[in-house]
């Protein structure tokens, strides 16, 4: 473990290095994430200036909803920005020098490159969860707190295994680097509550597709009440996606047949 842990570390240096050599760059995209932000902070104002509830949720729950939603994907996208490099690495035939490498293979292309311009995202979406609550007079105590982080971690593992399958298929189809716009499209959907759904979509979204997971259940644990079936389903979910994804990966590169073949 001490020996990946000084591998992530050396990737950790390494990718904040490349930042530092295009700094205006670095700026420029921190900068348009939080404008993106505040554009979407300003759809929340304008539905919340003609109502005062969405399916249960008003504009306090809808500010945390969004808030873990970004949270979430900012985790994801800071901490496995390399998966989408998947596919362009198998297209070169970089992928081959990673396979010889005396390292995990899925550790490698999982975490070599850390995205430093989520941090103004990062810091944006504790400030609304911050403010949503204040708004929403929610009071939640440590055992919300805790399944609430707990099902983020479960959210990002599960968003994880998803974009790991996904681009793992770039072995054998090649050109798939936009399939990343699909990972995307599943973020607008969790970004709204699960409430807006009929009864039929809402349980397919908690116990086939688990969309649910990525934002929705975790608000949930703070504007309702703690509620463990969920954190054990949760926590269920993310095993399953992380275990199906290392199965799937390992299962391309046995068919995997090199830049050379």
């Amino acid at each position: 473990m001490s020996r990946y842990w000084r591998i992530y570390r050396t990737f950790f240096v390494s990718s904040f290095a490349r930042e530092l050599e295009f700094r205006a760059n670095f700026v420029a995209k921190v900068f348009q994430n939080v404008i993106w932000i505040f554009f979407f902070i300003l759809i929340l104002l304008v539905i919340y200036r003609n109502t005062d509830s969405v399916a249960g949720w008003n504009r306090g729950d809808a500010f945390v909803l969004a808030a873990t939603c970004f949270f979430m994907n900012a985790v994801f996208q800071a901490l496995f920005l390399s998966l989408n490099e998947i596919p362009e690495q198998v297209r070169k035939g970089t992928l081959d020098f990673v396979i010889t490498k005396p390292i995990d293979t899925q550790f490698w292309v999982s975490t070599r490159k850390f995205n430093f311009d989520q941090v103004g995202t990062l810091f944006a979406g504790i400030v609304m969860i911050g403010y949503g609550s204040y708004i929403a007079h929610i009071h939640a105590g440590a055992l919300q707190w805790l399944a609430y982080v707990s099902l983020i971690a479960s959210s990002t593992v599960i968003f994880y295994g998803f974009n790991l399958m996904l681009m793992t298929t770039g072995i054998w189809l090649v050109r798939v680097d936009n399939l990343w716009v699909l990972g995307d499209t599943v973020m607008q959907i969790a970004r709204y509550p699960l409430d807006i759904y009929g009864s039929g979509l809402r349980s397919m979204f908690t116990f086939i597709v688990p969309l649910a997971f990525l934002a929705t259940m975790p608000a949930r644990q703070l504007k309702d009440h703690f509620d463990p079936l969920m954190l054990a389903l949760g926590i269920s979910w993310a095993l399953a996606f992380f275990v199906l994804s290392r199965w799937f990966w390992n299962y391309a590169l046995i068919h995997y047949g090199s830049a050379s073949s």
